[in-house]
């Protein structure tokens, strides 16, 4: 099963991920588990540009492809090798995160964004997307907390681009079935257990 975790940042998607793969591995499923950009020597080496601060003249042109390129050297090298084995693959974001920051955020048209995403995945269409859904309101909070010195340059954007972002999730979540809104304000032992119980009705209506 190829599961996905999408949302704004700060809000709690990968404490998720990470909670997910520890009760699958438990139950004694074999789980490879990602994050984006990264997960390749390759894909590294672009979230370095990416996230880099420094790069603030990067084009968002530039900036959608680079995303794209990184996924679709994970896509080809780790997730659908993995997916043959029978793995369970978790992502901590994957394709609906450049139609929802480059395609609603950036202002890029949707359409193309997502045209080019369909190339970089090559059919790796996740099984079930989790939208962890948190207001702006809610992410400035939690950002407010971390030092500037740590944010990486997606991070440090302004609170109009993260509700068009999140607005992005919420349509997508409206008309892709896939996706399973979570919401993200409730404590960390409950989305988790709400995850998991889905997770296992899914893999039974699978078999």
């Amino acid at each position: 099963m190829f599961i996905t975790f999408e949302g704004l940042d700060f809000c709690g998607k990968s404490t998720q991920v990470k909670l997910l793969a520890d009760k699958l591995t438990a139950a004694g499923k074999k789980v490879k588990l990602l994050r984006e950009p990264g997960g390749t020597r390759i894909s590294e080496k672009i979230r370095d540009l990416l996230l880099d601060k420094k790069n603030s003249e990067m084009t968002i042109e530039s900036e959608l492809l680079l995303f794209s390129a990184s996924r679709a050297q994970l896509v080809r090298e780790v997730i659908l090798p993995s997916l043959r084995k029978d793995y369970f693959v978790i992502s901590d974001r994957f394709h609906d995160s450049s139609i929802a920051y480059q395609g609603y955020g950036r202002g890029i048209n949707v359409q193309s964004v997502e045209a080019i995403q369909n190339f970089a995945i090559n059919g790796a269409v996740p099984d079930i997307t989790f939208f962890i859904d948190i207001p702006v309101e809610e992410m400035l909070l939690r950002k407010n907390k971390i030092a500037d010195s740590q944010l990486d340059r997606i991070e440090v954007s302004v609170s109009e681009f993260y509700e068009r972002v999140r607005n992005g999730y919420l349509e997508m979540s409206n008309r892709k079935k896939r996706f399973v809104v979570i919401n993200g304000t409730e404590k960390i032992d409950i989305i988790s257990q709400n995850i998991f119980s889905i997770i296992s009705t899914k893999q039974k209506e699978k078999e």
